[in-house]
C-alpha cells in the first residue's frame, strides 16, 4: 500500500482514496460500519462527527477510535477465548460500571464477557479493555479539508506543520492504559477475573511487555491481543488482523507498566545546574543605601 503524505487512513470506515459506491455513501452520510451504538458515526460530535478511524504514522496505519476495533467483533471472540472453555455460552454486555468496596466508580469496563449456563445464570465473566491511542497535534482541520471535496483532496499532501496529527503513545499510556490497570484492573485480579487488552501493533510496541515472562494461556491473568491493520487483496479495504497474543501474569505486568524507565542522574544535575546558573545571572544586585537622616 502507497502511503500518501497525507495524515488520513480511514474516514467512516474507507480508505480516502476508495471511491466505490459504499465508501461514497457511508462518507455522505456519515456512517459507521464498525458496530457502533447506533448507525452512524458519534466520534466527537454527534451532529458533526470526526469520522477519522485510523492515521498513517510512520508508514502504517494507527487506530485512533475505539468503535474501529469493532470490526466483526474480532477482539469479542478473541477474548472468549482466553476467558472460558471452548464449549462455553457467552454474550457481551458494552460500557458496564465497576466500584469499589466504597461505591464509587473505579471506571467504565468497555465489555464485558459472561458465560451462563443452560438457565442463564452467569457462572463466570472476564473483563476487556480497548486501547485505542490519543492524538497529538489537529486531525479536524485535515480532515475537513479532505470532506470539502474528497476527489479533489485524496492525493493532496498536508503540509508538514507543528499540529500535523501523531499518535501520542506516551499519553496514551500513561493518561489511559496505566489508571485501567491500576484501578479496574486492580479490582478484578483481586476477584481473580481474567482481562483482555485489545490494542493497535504501534501501541504495543512502546510498550515494556516484551521484557515480561509470559506464561500459558491457562495460566494467564492479562491477555494482550494485538491488532494491525492489514490490507486486503481483493477489497482493498483495510481489515482488522490480530498479529500477536501474549499472556502475563497481573502484578508483574503493572510494576512493568508503572515504572518509568530513569535516566541519568547526571543529565538532571547538569539541567538543575544550568537553571540556577540563568537564575543567578538575572537576579538583581542589591546595594545598601546609607540613611538620609542619620
Amino acid at each position: 500500500m502507497k502511503i500518501p503524505k497525507y495524515p488520513l487512513a480511514e474516514v467512516f470506515g474507507y480508505l480516502t482514496t476508495d471511491f466505490s459506491e459504499r465508501a461514497i455513501d457511508y462518507r455522505h452520510d456519515r456512517l459507521c460500519p464498525f458496530n457502533n451504538k447506533v448507525p452512524n458515526c458519534t466520534k466527537d460530535k454527534a451532529k458533526n462527527p470526526l469520522g477519522v478511524c485510523s492515521i498513517f504514522h510512520n508508514q502504517s496505519p494507527v487506530i485512533t477510535c475505539l468503535i474501529r476495533f469493532r470490526e466483526d467483533w474480532l477482539i469479542v471472540k478473541d477474548a472468549a477465548g482466553f476467558f472460558f472453555s471452548e464449549n462455553a455460552t457467552w454474550s457481551s454486555l458494552a460500557e458496564v460500571r465497576l466500584n469499589d468496596a466504597y461505591g464509587k466508580s473505579a471506571g467504565s469496563i468497555d465489555v464485558v464477557l459472561v458465560a451462563y449456563d443452560e438457565k442463564e445464570r452467569i457462572y463466570d465473566f472476564g473483563a476487556l479493555e480497548i486501547q485505542a491511542v490519543y492524538i497529538s497535534g489537529n486531525v479536524r482541520d485535515p480532515f475537513e479539508h479532505y470532506m470539502a471535496s474528497p476527489e479533489n483532496h485524496k492525493n493532496m499532501d498536508w503540509p508538514n506543520q507543528n499540529n500535523y496529527p501523531r499518535p501520542d503513545y506516551l499519553s496514551s499510556s500513561r493518561k489511559r492504559l496505566t489508571p485501567q490497570l491500576l484501578f479496574k484492573g486492580g479490582i478484578l485480579n483481586h476477584w481473580n477475573k481474567k482481562i483482555a487488552v485489545a490494542l493497535n501493533k504501534g501501541f504495543y510496541d512502546t510498550l515494556p511487555i516484551s521484557g515480561l515472562d509470559s506464561v500459558s494461556r491457562q495460566e494467564g491473568e492479562i491477555g494482550w491481543f494485538v491488532y494491525d491493520l492489514v490490507q486486503d487483496t481483493v477489497t482493498q479495504k483495510l481489515k482488522l488482523t490480530r498479529v500477536h497474543e501474549v499472556f502475563t501474569k497481573f502484578q508483574p505486568s503493572l510494576v512493568k507498566i508503572t515504572t518509568p524507565q530513569p535516566g541519568k542522574m547526571d543529565d538532571f544535575v547538569n539541567f538543575l545546574q544550568q537553571k540556577l546558573d540563568d537564575k543567578l545571572e538575572s537576579a538583581p544586585v542589591n546595594s545598601t543605601i546609607e540613611s538620609p537622616f542619620q
